[in-house]
């Protein structure tokens, strides 16, 4: 990984859009700060797509799209897309899943989080699952002391010996029945939201994460970023990003967004 001083500006002038995780890369210890979401605004303003792809919940999801200065959200990990038309006063979702594919994953995921809670202790459904439409998330530490390692590999285990598909965040194990990722769901929302193919496209796009649930991402995108904390997990994730801010969290954001921001202005 490359720090992020070394971005390439002629890269960084080419940029058309940003798209980011949300928790523990635009946030700092839960909070997101004034200066992180000002480089969101700070970056729409140039004319940059701006998109988070996180694995916050639907609930989240819909007061993002409405309210962020971003062009749409992506959630649950690549479950649905939101997009806010503020002319027609319409929230446009698509969702991988039909309704009824939904309702047959959550009884299936309902009984699985009795087993996890079961054979993992101190594991917690986390917060915001009421919130949530397609999947499962697992707190490990958000609102719980910290598990160990261990105890975090169990969950995943649980979760794909069942079937699912496990992804690791900062602070959640998310698991869902289903072939869908983040970077699967981006693919779709670019093409349907903003006329880009995400293959002839994929070098003018910057990826900003922190975590192994945002591994297909920095594998498919050649100029995303991590935060620093994102050298937490080096060695347990199967893609890192080619490009690492200095400092953590919110403040990396910032960081990365400051570079990019400020190769377009000297051009």
């Amino acid at each position: 990984m490359k720090p992020m001083a070394s971005f390439p500006a002629e890269t960084a002038r080419r940029i058309v859009c940003v798209l980011t995780d949300i928790d523990d890369t635009l946030t700092t210890d839960g909070q997101l700060p004034a200066a992180s979401y000002a480089a969101l605004e700070k970056l729409r303003g140039a004319g940059l797509a701006v998109v988070p792809v996180t694995g916050r919940p639907a609930g989240w999801c819909d007061m993002i799209a409405r309210f962020w200065p971003v062009d749409g959200v992506i959630g649950e990990n690549g479950a649905f897309y939101f997009r806010h038309d503020p002319v027609a006063r319409k929230m446009i979702r698509k969702f991988i899943a039909t309704d009824a594919e939904r309702a047959v994953n959550r009884s299936r995921l309902t009984a699985l989080s009795e087993r996890i809670l079961l054979e993992v202790p101190g594991a917690a459904i986390s917060a915001d699952q009421l919130y949530r439409e397609a999947d499962l998330a697992i707190d490990f530490c958000e609102d719980v002391p910290a598990l160990p390692r261990a105890a975090i590999d169990k969950i995943v285990c649980l979760f794909e010996s069942a079937g699912g598909i496990a992804k690791v965040s900062s602070i959640h194990v998310n698991g869902w029945f289903g072939g869908y990722d983040k970077l699967a769901m981006t693919r779709i929302f670019l093409r349907e939201r903003l006329g880009l193919d995400l293959d002839e496209a994929r070098d003018r796009i910057v990826f900003c994460g922190d975590s192994p649930n945002d591994a297909p991402m920095f594998g498919f995108f050649p100029y995303a970023c991590g935060v620093a904390n994102v050298r937490d997990f080096e060695g347990s994730m199967s893609a890192t990003p080619a490009f690492v801010a200095s400092k953590r969290g919110s403040e990396g954001f910032v960081e990365i967004a400051e570079r990019i921001l400020s190769a377009r202005a000297s051009a």
